[in-house]
């Protein structure tokens, strides 16, 4: 038996159409808000995403500690998504990651469809393209490669791209040193919450239990760009997203009333507070709406970690401490797979009722 799969989004823009399938065209209420990407990011006027030096995050002079804390814990809760530079990890380590899932996205299409993932029957880790999941019956202008990285016990190492062959020994690196930068950032936002160090990362599932999910995105050069998300809006349901890019632009955030088109930093890793982080802390820090635009002369990749709490073992509700008489839980308790489930649902409601 054949399973139908969405047409590779690459193979389309490769394919020399001039305009795009049905399917990829945004609503009308969407396309008016969508500009060219790279006459967006040479913008300078407005609000633009905070930048945050890390480089002092732990350092031992207390004033100079603070300051850099304050400004993390301010960008969380402001914007709760920031560029991160001096974050600890080698540009060189960076740049194999890179290299590496360039590398595997530019091998022959059959080379990758070894990889498909099958996501009828529950299986989403592996080369896919978007399924159309919601009542809008709408595609997203993107091919993808989905996987867990960490915990090392947790890894199905079947599904890890044998090519190139540093894929492997780089994104197990990458891995490593990743879950350690989450430590140091749930630590920062623990104390900016006025709980122990160790709190959030007990929260969301501490060393054993916290998931990182690597998901490459694949953005290929799109003929009306003007039509199309790479992604559509959306907030992380993570606790924290982890995101490198091939420096094209792309993510633009919904930041008061309007789309802000995030600009290239170098070096840097991009990182958003999830929904996880803001049930904990009862909206004190916020999972920002975010998407992705495409365009006509270049391919965007990015290389995104999700870090998640483990589906059903963890209750997500407002930590007590942040709960009080003029500050009511502002979410119901749920477990993360609820928390997904109630997104689904309630993104088809809303999708039938614009019918």
């Amino acid at each position: 038996m054949v399973t139908s799969v969405a047409p590779r989004v690459e193979s389309l823009s490769s394919s020399g159409i001039q305009s795009i399938p049905k399917e990829y065209i945004r609503p009308q209420e969407e396309l008016t808000s969508i500009g060219n990407v790279f006459e967006e990011e040479k913008k300078d006027e407005g609000p633009q995403v905070p930048t945050i030096d890390l480089k002092d995050i732990e350092s031992e002079d207390e004033v100079v500690r603070e300051r850099c804390r304050e400004e993390l814990k301010k960008a969380a809760m402001e914007w709760g998504v920031m560029h991160l530079v001096n974050h600890g990890i080698s540009d060189d380590l960076i740049n194999r990651v890179k290299v590496a899932g360039e590398t595997f996205f530019n091998l022959p299409m059959e080379e990758k469809e070894k990889y498909a993932n099958d996501q009828a029957s529950g299986k989403i880790a592996g080369y896919g393209s978007k399924l159309a999941n919601n009542a809008s019956g709408q595609l997203e202008w993107e091919d993808y490669f989905f996987h867990l990285i960490f915990p090392e016990d947790k890894r199905d190492m079947t599904i890890w791209p044998k090519t190139p062959s540093d894929y492997v020994p780089a994104t197990c690196e990458y891995s490593v040193k990743l879950r350690s930068l989450a430590t140091k950032i749930l630590s920062v936002l623990s104390l900016g919450l006025g709980l122990e160090e160790g709190r959030l990362e007990k929260e969301v599932g501490g060393m054993e239990e916290l998931l990182l999910q690597k998901k490459i995105n694949y953005y290929p050069k799109c003929p009306q760009p003007e039509l199309a998300l790479g992604v559509e809006a959306h907030t992380d349901v993570s606790a924290l997203t982890f995101i490198l890019h091939n420096m094209v632009p792309g993510l633009q955030l919904f930041y008061e009333g309007k789309w802000v088109t995030a600009k290239c930093v170098p070096n840097s890793i991009i990182m958003h507070i999830g929904d996880t982080i803001e049930i904990l802390s009862n909206g004190k820090y916020k999972s920002i709406l975010h998407r992705g635009l495409v365009n006509k002369e270049k391919v965007r990749i990015s290389w995104a970690v999700f870090c998640e709490p483990p589906k059903e073992k963890i209750i997500l509700k407002p930590l007590p401490e942040t709960v009080s008489e003029t500050e009511p839980p502002l979410f119901p308790p749920r477990t993360f797979s609820q928390h997904i489930q109630h997104k689904l649902f309630r993104k088809t409601q809303e999708a039938l009722l614009s019918k």
